[in-house]
């Protein structure tokens, strides 16, 4: 590894060293709201409120990968088992998945995240770039990986739908976490208008993207979240370039096995608009997060991972599964 390199990796794990130690924090502070201990009232080893610290991070690779106009900044967990490529939301960077990077690891899968162009450590996006597909490909064949398990966050989502429709045969399978796709139709449009009220837009990242339940209980949790928010955008984030137009014609011609997630509170892509997506693609799961607005993954982490690794294993949840 470089000498830049090694300080980026430094950098990195300072940050997310910082972001343990304020979750860890949090989990004594939330007792005080009356939180019940994990599983106390359901039963279940993961309470929706109860606040889970961000785990120690596992060995990785990181690195540059050059693409035309500029390079973009990846981490690598290595090892021999099958790849997952994780794309982050428009409010993230490859910073973004601290939950998921140990539980994939430890799993026996190969964990590898990236920066698009515009966000932590990625060259700034201009309009003479490629699209992110092209990105994407580029990464995965720096790799050396053929095909791979593609998981897409919200915004991250409309890259990996555009990757899935052009490039079905370099697929495991696709995961797309509370993301709309970037779907064009009129009806879809229209349902998602209606989602937002006045003064939405100026509401802060955390208020629209974390759930009332999870900000209530969870502080520090939110200002970890906030601080990788802050650290992934060093430049205002682009849209990314896309290859196609979803429609739904499109959408069903995705055969990849799908996994759709959605949260019931979640201000993006609510759970009747999300079942709108799933008539039309012929080969999806879909689990619905209980109190979770638009990042499962983040939210309710432990309940995420489990849901996740049952499906890269070859799981499949019927419609209406919820967690």
């Amino acid at each position: 590894m470089s000498e830049p390199d090694r300080m980026n990796a430094t950098h990195r794990r300072a940050l997310l060293k910082g972001a343990l130690l304020a979750t860890a924090a949090a989990v004594p502070a939330t007792m005080a709201l009356g939180t019940p201990a994990a599983g106390a009232a359901t039963g279940r080893d993961d309470d929706p409120l109860t606040p889970e610290p961000i785990p120690e991070q596992v060995a990785a690779t990181e690195g540059f990968v050059e693409v035309p106009g500029g390079r973009l900044w990846y981490w690598d967990t290595g090892g021999k088992g099958a790849a997952v490529i994780l794309l982050h939301a428009g409010t993230g960077s490859a910073l973004s998945w601290p939950y998921q990077q140990p539980a994939l690891a430890k799993n026996g899968f190969r964990a590898i995240a990236y920066s698009r162009r515009g966000t932590y450590q990625s060259s700034a996006a201009t309009s003479a770039d490629p699209s992110a597909v092209t990105d994407l490909l580029a990464l995965a064949d720096h790799l050396k990986i053929d095909r791979f398990h593609l998981v897409g966050a919200a915004l991250g989502g409309y890259v990996a739908v555009d990757f899935a429709l052009s490039h079905p045969g370099r697929l495991r399978s696709l995961s797309l976490i509370n993301s709309q796709m970037g779907i064009r139709e009129p009806e879809f449009l229209d349902a998602l208008s209606r989602i937002q009220g006045t003064g939405f837009s100026g509401l802060s990242h955390s208020m629209k993207e974390l759930g009332p339940s999870y900000r209530a209980v969870n502080p520090d949790g939110v200002h970890a979240w906030e601080e990788i928010v802050h650290q992934s955008r060093p430049d205002p984030t682009p849209f990314p370039k896309l290859t196609n137009r979803p429609t739904w014609d499109l959408v069903r011609t995705i055969r990849t096995r799908t996994l759709i997630t959605m949260g019931d509170a979640d201000l993006y892509m609510p759970p009747p608009i999300a079942r709108m997506v799933l008539e039309h693609l012929p080969n999806a799961s879909s689990l619905t997060f209980s109190e979770v607005n638009h990042a499962p993954q983040w939210e309710r982490p432990s309940a995420f991972n489990r849901k996740f690794v049952q499906f890269l294993r070859g799981a499949r949840f019927p419609h209406g599964t919820r967690v």
